[in-house]
């Protein structure tokens, strides 16, 4: 029997109950369309939706239109990008790790990126984003290989990995205070971007995140078979000819990496790549096929949502997405840990 069919076997009883799942993603593309769509009205300007199709046309000869064009669409366009790199790099962590509460920030990866780049940025100011990224990878690289050599060495189980990655996440995070407190006076720009904003992001922004984004992506849903492949553990994986430790290696680089051009374009935004993945699994079953596509569906909605409230509660003051995306997750995340722990 092929890895495919005995995937297949293990799955079938989820996958059968998914009658119409074209008809179920298609209608989550259109709805994240429609919320975009929204979204390039909503702020401190007062901007109608006869604005925002002229600005979509390419009439911009109000002032409005070009506010949509100039500060809107660029967040909009990275909240696209920001959610469905986060989402998809939670959902491969989960995948290879089989663990349902690996995501981006809950095992380090996120405050790893984070330290790399407010260092980078700190120790050479005015930096553009296109050089950040890397340095970002490094360091969520190098939280990511803690994460794993700390919860592996006595077996690591979910419970285990959450509490190293909470620990890692805080090493970095006191790392991330010590270079504040040596560099007052350039801490406003780094407080935003650690927050985790699209404030002040512009299309120079989508153009630095979008090849790693146009890249990754396809890449990993070429390999999603492999994911699959992995969750029927590894002593069966290895019989099934499947390079267990190489695929491992492999698609966790391609997750580290999409989050860490995440967290350069936008700063630290938590648990989208936590809750989307759950969300898509919930709907489209266990299939990565499917299950990575939906979920990077779900991160955008979430990110459209956590942008939008950020701008319209009190406007014209604006409240971090990262900060709406926590008072979400947070919680969720608890309720994670208590029933995986029972």
């Amino acid at each position: 029997m092929t890895s495919t069919a005995i995937v297949a076997q293990r799955v079938r009883s989820t996958t059968l109950a998914q009658r119409h799942p074209r008809l179920l993603m298609g209608s989550l593309g259109v709805l994240a369309v429609l919320l975009s769509f929204y979204s390039l009205s909503v702020g401190a300007t007062d901007v109608s939706m006869a604005d925002v199709l002229k600005a979509i046309v390419g009439d911009t000869t109000d002032q409005a239109a070009q506010i949509v064009v100039q500060f809107q669409l660029p967040r909009v366009l990275l909240a696209w990008l920001v959610g469905i790199a986060l989402a998809i790099s939670g959902g491969v962590m989960q995948g290879v790790i089989r663990n349902p509460l690996a995501a981006p920030d809950v095992v380090g990866v996120t405050k790893g990126a984070g330290f790399a780049g407010m260092l980078l940025l700190l120790a050479i100011p005015g930096i553009p984003v296109a050089a950040v990224v890397p340095a970002a990878f490094v360091g969520g690289l190098v939280a990511a290989a803690l994460v794993y050599l700390l919860a592996y060495r006595r077996g690591a189980t979910p419970i285990r990995i959450a509490l190293v990655g909470i620990a890692v996440s805080a090493a970095f995070e006191a790392g991330i205070r010590f270079l504040l407190v040596r560099n007052p006076l350039d801490v406003s720009a780094a407080l935003i971007w650690l927050t985790g904003s699209l404030f002040g992001r512009s299309m120079s922004s989508v153009l630095e995140i979008l090849p790693w984004v146009a890249v990754l992506v396809p890449l990993i849903i070429v390999w999603a078979r492999k994911l699959d492949v992995l969750g029927l553990g590894d002593d069966l994986a290895a019989g099934l000819g499947e390079p267990v430790e190489r695929t491992r290696r492999t698609l966790l680089l391609f997750a580290v990496a999409l989050a860490a051009a995440a967290v350069a374009v936008s700063g630290t935004i938590g648990f989208i790549g936590l809750i989307a993945p759950h969300m898509a699994r919930r709907v489209f079953g266990g299939r990565h096929l499917a299950l990575l596509p939906a979920a990077g569906l779900f991160g955008v909605l979430l990110m459209l949502f956590a942008d939008m409230l950020g701008r319209g509660i009190a406007p014209p003051l604006e409240i971090p997405a990262g900060l709406i995306t926590a008072v979400v997750g947070g919680p969720y995340f608890l309720y994670l840990l208590v029933k995986t722990g029972r």
